[in-house]
């Protein structure tokens, strides 16, 4: 299962939910305390994810409506790894991303990039007994969004977790090395330095699949010092 976050002296870490530079916040940003909600039994013993929600394809975003999709493919893999350094096993995992151009497949996005017909752009998994998960997808594009001048969003991933039901999730970005849009970033730069570093994946020559894939690791720690950092 996905466990609980709580802040216990790595308050350092975290974006604060408030961030003047990522204009956004300002409606994001809960105006009002937090209210706890107690657990009920139906939470903890109701069906959870599990193999029969995936397809055979599920974790492959290159093969869509019977063709192939344009852009560089890669190999994104790594292990969810719980705050004692144990993996989480049989967690599900789903990623959404815009494609080669830089587009999201998604009626609100106007960006003039062509769409793919064969990219959907979001996928799934389930983590195996050792915490392994591993996804084939298209390198997904730069594109504008209008936060402050000349603003550009580094090319990115969303990774979403889940235990045991839906209010058990966590939501985070995996970026690329080297991009160079880091520098006028707001999302990336809320995240301390030190921490941010966690959300880059790591090119991954061995698991570069010859004639056909790059490689890209990016392990998820769910607690502790060295855990990524989430939305």
């Amino acid at each position: 299962m996905i466990e609980r976050l709580t802040l216990t002296g790595n308050e350092g870490q975290w974006a604060p939910r408030d961030f003047s530079d990522y204009r956004t916040t300002i409606k994001r940003n809960p105006t009002n305390d937090l209210v706890m909600v107690r657990e009920r039994l139906g939470d903890i013993t109701a069906p959870v994810f599990g193999e029969r929600d995936l397809g055979g394809l599920d974790n492959n975003l290159t093969l869509v409506g019977g063709g192939e999709a344009v852009g560089q493919r890669i190999l994104v893999h790594g292990r969810v790894i719980g705050w004692d350094g144990k993996p989480v096993p049989n967690t599900l995992i789903e990623i959404w991303q815009a494609n080669a151009g830089g587009r999201y497949r998604h009626k609100n996005d106007s960006f003039p990039a062509p769409l793919d017909p064969h990219f959907n752009g979001v996928g799934r998994t389930l983590t195996d007994k050792d915490g392994n998960y591993s996804f084939y997808t298209i390198k997904p594009g730069a594109y504008p969004w209008g936060n402050h001048h000349n603003a550009w969003r580094p090319a990115h991933i969303h990774f979403s977790l889940y235990g045991r039901q839906f209010g058990e999730r966590l939501v985070t970005q995996m970026y690329f090395p080297d991009d160079p849009m880091f520098f006028q970033d707001p999302i990336f730069n809320s995240v301390p330095k030190g921490a941010r570093e966690r959300m880059i994946s790591v090119f991954d020559y061995d698991e570069t699949r010859e004639n056909w894939a790059l490689g890209f690791k990016f392990d998820i720690v769910l607690r502790g010092k060295h855990s990524t950092p989430f939305e």
